[in-house]
């Protein structure tokens, strides 16, 4: 039977409309891209210099010495970070820096692609993640963060259907920058049929420490977990929020420095060291706090698909707002536990349109301290110094949110819930 006329013309206007926003998203996606590209070139203070310094002059060692960092030496990083610099450095490592990019630029599309094909809400999550990024600015392209970002990304997409993929996709990020380990709490926390994604994980480290035993790095695999302990307090940190205010008053002993060991500016006066030691047991503390908050929400009645992008954005807030390191970049880690709940079902989707919102702005306000203006930061300028306080008060805000949002998840059980309460990521547990 042939259809009317006027189907046939709704469905064609339909069909055209979805082409058109198509075309316009993978036209966005691109544009943002080659602005990146371009601020990362142009823009005062090196937004690419710790590719173009840092990550070359190791790789170039490693290639003319044969002695690499995290494998013959101890490393600041985890082992697995050295692939994608020595990747970016195939062309050789003068042009390591326009290999980074395209290097980026291929693990973005990839996130894109699998956003693209989650055609339920995944179209416009990559709307989101497009404004994201251009939001955050270059930095968004210029660290390793972005290749771990990219990495469980790709991970929260695929939760749904494959989790303990997904899991592997975590854990391999855990390898390069170790704050995707806390998605893998949240998988082993939360999901009753934890097996496959435990499974998953131990099978990836396995690979990792048997391929840097072979290369002989045994004896530094672990050297990246005591490198951070000695530093103090980076300029950008909000444990340093106050500390800069009493700087920029002038009170004596209180100064901006750049520390030559870690190679990036901290505030040194009364208090400072105290709260540089203090910072990783009350990182602790309040990680702890958090896995107990969600846990008594899915011990009366809240849907562990649900909790679980809650608390992954709890974990992540946690680890921004207790840091004694705050480096921008560090702010495109939100957008996992956002994605993740947009992509988690139509409640957890309207639940995190706040969330979605705060972390835009604090990417915006991100990159309106760093690269451009950062130096009117360093000279403690006000307007600037405010800016700063606004990012940190967002970050807490994006933690406070969480917390607020695993209390009122805490509901009685139905029938219906238990059965969902299989589920995390959208599949049942086996």
């Amino acid at each position: 039977m042939t259809a009317p006329p006027d189907a046939v013309a709704s469905h064609a206007r339909r069909a055209l409309v979805a082409r058109s926003a198509d075309i316009a998203l993978v036209v966005a996606f691109l544009g943002v891209h080659a602005l990146l590209w371009y601020l990362d070139r142009v823009l005062p203070n090196l937004p690419l210099g710790d590719v173009t310094y840092t990550y070359r002059n190791w790789v170039a060692e490693g290639a003319a010495s044969g002695t690499w960092v995290g494998i013959d030496r101890d490393w600041v990083y985890p082992v697995v970070a050295l692939v994608p610099m020595v990747l970016a450095a195939a062309g050789g490592v003068a042009t390591i820096g326009t290999g980074w990019l395209v290097l980026m630029t291929v693990l973005d599309l990839g996130v894109f692609v699998l956003l693209w094909r989650h055609r339920v809400l995944g179209v416009r999550v990559a709307w989101w993640w497009t404004v994201f990024l251009v939001a955050l600015g270059p930095i968004a392209l210029g660290r390793i963060d972005t290749v771990a970002t990219c990495l469980a990304l790709a991970g929260v997409v695929v939760l749904a259907a494959r989790p303990a993929v997904a899991s592997s996709l975590f854990t391999l990020a855990a390898w390069i920058k170790v704050w995707p380990a806390v998605l893998v709490g949240t998988l082993v926390l939360l999901r009753r049929g934890r097996r496959p994604v435990l499974m998953a994980a131990g099978a990836t480290t396995l690979v990792v420490v048997l391929v840097d035993l072979v290369l002989g790095g045994g004896a530094h695999l672990l050297s990246f977990v005591g490198q951070q302990t000695g530093r103090g307090l980076q300029i950008e940190a909000p444990l340093a929020t106050a500390f800069l205010w009493r700087a920029h008053a002038g009170v004596p002993g209180t100064v901006v420095y750049y520390d030559q060991t870690i190679l990036t500016f901290q505030v040194r006066g009364s208090g400072t060291a105290a709260a540089a030691a203090l910072s990783t047991p009350f990182m602790a503390l309040v990680v702890v706090a958090v896995v107990l908050l969600a846990l008594w929400a899915v011990t009366g009645g809240a849907r562990r698909a649900e909790v679980a992008p809650v608390l992954a954005t709890a974990l992540v807030g946690a680890l921004l707002v207790t840091n004694k390191v705050g480096s921008p970049q560090y702010i495109g880690w939100v957008a996992v536990p956002v994605v993740w709940g947009l992509l988690a079902g139509r409640a957890s989707a309207l639940r995190f349109l706040a969330p979605a919102g705060l972390a835009l702005v604090t990417a915006f306000t991100t990159q309106l301290v760093y690269p451009a203006p950062y130096d009117r930061l360093l000279a403690l300028d006000p307007v600037t110094l405010a800016v700063l306080s606004v990012r940190n008060a967002l970050e807490l805000a994006i933690l406070v949110w969480a917390v607020v949002a695993l209390v009122r998840m805490r509901r009685p059980a139905t029938a219906g819930d238990r059965e969902d309460g299989r589920r995390v990521g959208g599949t049942m547990d086996t």
